[in-house]
């Protein structure tokens, strides 16, 4: 079960926040692009070009006024993709534009190999919250979006909402990231054995050889039911979601360049600076994001409600949709109708 009540009022225009208005229009959801095409009934898989790679999305259109309400914005954890949040694109649809995006270097995104560029620059929250920035100026038509994220996602998500707080409504984060390897969360007589054990896999054949036993049906099923705690919803369907991206070209080399990446933002450091509503869902059977933790972060202002979640493990809009789906909607309305 969730709990669902508001902790927190939502600021008003005038309040701490930066006044933002949702969008009156007459218009209806935009058509599909020419380069999209239905990927299943109602969803539709484009390409949009950032920084001259191909970045997948995926999107369902809203009602017929739908412009009247904030596009929601799906982002994924590590590993994951657009397909993470499968079973909740169509159902956010019916109430209002939602995407999903390919963070670079995941899902069917491009993976440029991150050794052409400067250690742990390419494959960084700086670039993933860049990249959500843009896409919601190219997409949302000057509609601040609600951005849902879950785990590293979520770092992302915040980095956004501090480069840019006009272009977000507000943001769920779904067991965030922790990011316990972070350098500053080391102790300091470990840190050289750290760093020497992730440069030993970023630069020679043991991290390839490591990848290489993951990148199975088995491996990626094994790692599934450690995250989500109902076995049973570790389905083939789900296990392929996970494994077909990974075995495109250049997967290795991103999921061994971020495993090296402690360095960059905490959720500690932007959750201050966020200048828009945070919903912080928990699933609490999570192994690699402890809740105890997790619930640190319900003390910060901009953390408007702390939402656990009975049963449910580390990805719950996978795991769980039918209780991620409304609590969603609800802050999406929440935060809308606290800006009117």
């Amino acid at each position: 079960m969730a709990r669902t009540t508001w902790s927190k009022r939502f600021p008003r225009s005038g309040a701490r926040t930066r006044s933002i208005q949702v969008r009156r229009a007459a218009s209806t959801s935009p058509a599909p692009r020419a380069e999209e095409n239905e990927v299943r009934e109602g969803v539709f898989e484009g390409w949009w070009t950032w920084k001259g790679h191909r970045v997948r999305y995926q999107r369902v259109p809203g009602p017929s006024d739908a412009s009247t309400r904030p596009p929601m914005l799906l982002v994924h954890g590590f590993g994951g993709n657009c397909d993470h949040w499968s079973e909740c694109l169509k159902p956010l649809g019916n109430e209002q534009d939602t995407y999903a995006v390919d963070l670079l270097g995941f899902g069917f995104s491009d993976k440029p190999d991150p050794k052409k560029y400067e250690p742990e620059r390419l494959y960084s929250f700086e670039t993933w919250g860049q990249q959500l920035v843009d896409f919601s100026q190219e997409f949302f038509d000057g509609r601040p979006c609600v951005m849902a994220c879950n785990s590293v996602g979520g770092v992302a998500g915040l980095q956004a909402a501090v480069y840019k707080p006009d272009t977000c409504l507000g943001v769920v984060l779904l067991n965030i990231s922790l990011r316990g390897l972070h350098v500053t969360k080391q102790p300091a007589f470990a840190r050289p054995l750290i760093r020497a054990f992730q440069d030993l896999m970023r630069n020679t054949y043991l991290g390839e050889y490591f990848f290489q036993q993951v990148a199975t049906a088995r491996g990626v099923e094994n790692i599934l039911k450690q995250a989500y705690h109902n076995p049973d919803t570790v389905t083939p369907e789900v296990v392929n979601k996970i494994l077909r991206p990974g075995l495109q070209e250049g997967a290795s080399k991103v999921f061994l360049d971020f495993i090296s990446y402690s360095t960059g933002p905490l959720p500690e450091t932007l959750l201050p600076a966020v200048e828009r509503p945070v919903l912080i869902i928990w699933g609490k059977e999570d192994p690699w994001e402890p809740v105890e933790q997790g619930r640190q972060y319900a003390s910060f202002p901009s953390v408007k409600n702390f939402v656990e979640l009975e049963n449910v493990g580390h990805c719950p809009q996978d795991e769980a949709p039918h209780l991620v789906v409304p609590l969603l909607q609800q802050f999406s309305k929440a935060i809308a109708m606290a800006e009117e």
